[in-house]
């Protein structure tokens, strides 16, 4: 009987949500519903926050167990499911088609309540995303710089047209990872037709962040090949960090990207 009453005691004390970070329940917020994992014996995380690609969820960011063990706390948030589309969740990510909700205040609220209810750190936050989920991370990047600490689209950036030249509300640290044999989000773009709407070019998108973070010259210049990476890095800019990484494979989140997406996004502090 004792035990009962100081378990009673305990869960109505517990902080509201608490439960949600158990891998099997969502967080649920005003605007939509995320996933959160939690580092062992971390107080105040760094957070790595994760949107999926067309057809996914939120969950499936939490099989990012790199991040959990260097540290971090993990944050998929679940997109919604377009009326009619047979892709299944997805983002409102392009600025000419019907959007279902305000991602950019949906993304501030995740961050708002996983700090109020889980305590992550709202100022070491990496915004990262794949295919769809990448493009939304490159449109929120360019309209809301100051949403995320840095950001991390992979196999995903603007669509066509592309944003002006000076469209971009400010400079960004900016790491966007492709694959060199990407048929679904070619380098280059594509028609899709069932919706009437085209890829943008991610060279012309890597353009526009150079323009918009100042940087001197059109050409990388550092250049690094490692064992599963290629970097282009622009240094000579007037503000922000900038990076365009390659993989020899298709349309995926390559092997590595996560602890290879965490030493920049460490480094930018050196």
């Amino acid at each position: 009987m004792i035990k009962r009453i100081i378990a009673a005691l305990l869960l109505s004390v517990a902080p509201a949500h608490a439960g949600c970070a158990d891998l099997e329940d969502t967080c649920k917020t005003e605007m939509g519903e995320y996933h959160i994992a939690l580092p062992d014996g971390v107080d105040t995380p760094p957070a790595l926050l994760f949107l999926h690609g067309a057809g996914g969820n939120g969950k499936g960011a939490l099989r990012m167990k790199a991040a959990l063990d260097r540290g971090y706390a993990v944050i998929g948030p679940n997109g919604l499911k377009r009326p009619n589309s047979r892709f299944g969740p997805g983002w409102s990510f392009h600025p000419a088609r019907p959007q279902q909700r305000d991602e950019i205040a949906f993304i501030r609220d995740v961050i708002a309540d996983a700090a109020d209810t889980h305590g992550i750190d709202a100022d070491r936050i990496l915004l990262g995303g794949f295919s769809i989920g990448g493009s939304m991370v490159s449109y929120m990047a360019c309209d809301a710089p100051d949403l995320a600490a840095a950001y991390a689209p992979v196999a995903g950036s603007f669509w066509r047209p592309h944003p002006d030249m000076q469209a971009c509300q400010g400079p960004v640290k900016l790491l966007h990872t492709h694959g060199w044999k990407d048929k679904t989000v070619p380098l280059e773009g594509r028609p899709v037709s069932v919706a009437d709407i085209q890829q943008g070019d991610v060279f012309y998108a890597m353009q526009i962040w150079r323009e918009t973070n100042g940087c001197t010259g059109m050409r990388a210049d550092t250049f690094e090949i490692t064992e599963r990476f290629w970097h282009r890095k622009w240094e000579t800019c007037d503000t922000g960090a900038l990076e365009f990484v390659m993989h020899q494979g298709a349309h995926g989140i390559p092997r590595g990207w996560t602890d290879m997406a965490l030493d920049w996004f460490e480094g930018l502090d050196g």
